[in-house]
């Protein structure tokens, strides 16, 4: 692939600035914490030394970047160069097409923001639950259709590019896309009237369910194709995390313990057995299903980004106190329950964010 002077440019300047001995001490920080050997409650990866931009670095609007690839080179490397100046996150990129992917295999429309907000598009629900059973009868959908292709052609594109820079290559992490979970990608498709068919329609709901998680491995597995995930500790944002894959719950907020325990957990068990163990992420609360996930019995981890919509006592016994990891947990939280019985066991990551 012929790239811009631009792209061509912040490549070199970023595999110049990559200092092995720095991203190795920086790594094996994190290999040493998710293999039990972190001597403090709190794990603060850092790097020993940054290394900030040589080059001006120039703004892309995500709008652009979907749908031009050297622009999302552009979009993904200029924060990889902006990671490298900070002391905490990890290098990674992604094909970074928002968490519509999934959904739009199944013919979901695609909604892009409007231009100024720069962010990630997504799909507009389909809200016809004939619709869904129409989408049931047809199976798997063809993994290149919707946002499919570009997400492959992308992957295809970083191999292309990278493989000319071996520090890149080795230090800077493709992560996998951003396929949700399958109750997320359900309410997605099928909207509101998901919830609705939880009690008046439960059959439809698991099929539905059961074709997501049966695509979403099936995707998972055409894109593992190109990356081997060898190593049991993986990229994910700007962080690590142990397994191999990430499942996205946010849907998951808004039913009921024992709805998760029904609707959702069979389908993220399904997934982190199949691939060997993974984390799941979460926004907003989820202390009230968080039993029943920790019982799944590949789940390394969990990730929620809104502590304080949670009662923090219910997550710790649920997670620490079973020896699941919490990561990147908001540092004021962490240090303000650290000295909770029992403490955090070594088991939860934050940053050193000022503020944060």
């Amino acid at each position: 692939m012929k790239i811009s002077d631009y792209t061509r440019r912040l490549l070199n300047d970023i595999e110049e600035r990559i200092d092995v001995e720095v991203e190795e001490d920086f790594l094996n920080q994190w290999r040493k914490f998710y293999n039990g050997q972190c001597k403090d409650e709190i794990f603060y990866p850092r790097r020993k030394k940054v290394s900030k931009p040589k080059m001006d670095i120039l703004g892309v609007n995500i709008n652009d970047a979907i749908n031009d690839h050297d622009l999302m080179l552009q979009y993904e490397f200029n924060n990889v160069s902006l990671n490298l100046g900070t002391p905490y996150n990890v290098l990674c990129v992604r094909a970074n097409y928002g968490t519509g992917i999934l959904s739009s295999l199944f013919g979901a429309e695609v909604f892009v923001m409007p231009y100024e907000m720069k962010t990630l598009p997504t799909t507009r629900a389909i809200n016809d639950t004939m619709k869904i059973r129409e989408i049931v009868e047809k199976g798997v959908p063809d993994l290149k259709s919707g946002f499919g292709h570009k997400v492959f052609e992308m992957g295809e594109v970083y191999k292309e590019v990278m493989k000319d820079y071996p520090k890149i290559s080795k230090y800077v992490h493709v992560y996998h896309p951003d396929l949700q979970g399958p109750l997320d990608i359900c309410e997605l498709l099928w909207g509101g009237g998901m919830f609705y068919a939880m009690y008046d329609d439960e059959e439809l709901v698991h099929d539905m369910l059961s074709l997501i998680t049966d695509t979403y491995i099936r995707f998972m597995d055409k894109w593992f194709e190109m990356y081997h995930y060898e190593d049991n500790i993986n990229a994910h944002w700007t962080c690590m995390f142990k397994g191999k894959v990430l499942l996205r719950n946010d849907s998951a907020m808004n039913i009921s313990g024992e709805f998760y325990k029904e609707f959702a957990m069979p389908y993220d068990a399904k997934i982190l057995d199949y691939y060997d163990g993974g984390i799941v992420h979460f926004c907003g609360k989820g202390d009230h299903y968080i039993e029943y996930m920790s019982t799944i019995p590949k789940l390394y981890g969990i990730n929620l980004s809104q502590p304080h919509y949670n009662d923090m006592e219910k997550i710790y016994k649920n997670t620490v106190d079973k020896g699941l990891f919490i990561i990147e947990l908001k540092r004021s939280t962490a240090e303000a329950d650290v000295k909770r019985e029992g403490g955090f066991k070594g088991l939860v990551q934050t940053k050193e964010i000022p503020g944060w």
